[in-house]
């Protein structure tokens, strides 16, 4: 069965993005950017990808990628409607009146089932959670794997890594990879 894999940025305090959506205080490494383009060349977007010599890179892991309103917003503000055109795009949404791409699909209702029919469907690539926050939150009980970019910064405040109901559940860390500027790539599963 396809996994739902939380893979997303974030601070040290827990946050995914600024107040306003700022994520360019997140410092980069050179080692830490190789190994993400070679381990997970699809999450970098469509149309960034020929600038960073990932033109025609196969997918390596994902399929499909699952956003929210939030996350979406930016590439839509950039002109982009379809930022991974080269998965398939799922925006979960009850204030976007529309999208005009139809590589793009406005769920405006039951992230919870959406998650639940992709994970049943034959294939091997997993699906992404790309975020938001609030949208985490309501999938939290169908997230499968957790693989948490943790950049060596205190945000303060911003975007939570998970926004909703108090609900704890337990996950085990699995991997973690270092990398020279002292940030981690951590891979957590849910603990049985």
């Amino acid at each position: 069965m396809r996994k739902l894999v939380y893979y997303v940025a974030v601070s040290i305090d827990g946050f995914i993005a600024g107040p306003g959506g700022e994520s360019d205080f997140y410092p980069e490494a050179p080692d830490m950017v190789e190994h993400l383009r070679a381990e997970l060349p699809e999450t970098m977007p469509t149309h960034i990808r020929p600038h960073i010599g990932l033109d025609g890179v196969p997918n390596k892991r994902f399929d499909t990628v699952l956003m929210g309103r939030g996350t979406y917003q930016p590439a839509l503000d950039a002109g982009v409607s379809s930022p991974y055109a080269h998965l398939r795009q799922y925006v979960v949404s009850r204030s976007l009146p529309d999208i005009a791409d139809p590589a793009v699909e406005l769920v405006a209702e039951d992230p919870i089932g959406l998650v639940r029919r992709l994970k049943a469907e034959d294939g091997d690539g997993d699906i992404w959670l790309c975020g938001g926050g609030v949208l985490a939150g309501q999938l939290l009980p169908e997230i499968d794997e957790l693989l948490f970019k943790r950049y060596p910064v205190v945000a303060g405040d911003g975007v939570p890594a998970f926004a909703g109901q108090f609900r704890p559940r337990p996950f085990t860390p699995v991997e973690t990879l270092t990398f020279s500027h002292g940030g981690t790539l951590t891979t957590y599963r849910p603990t049985a």
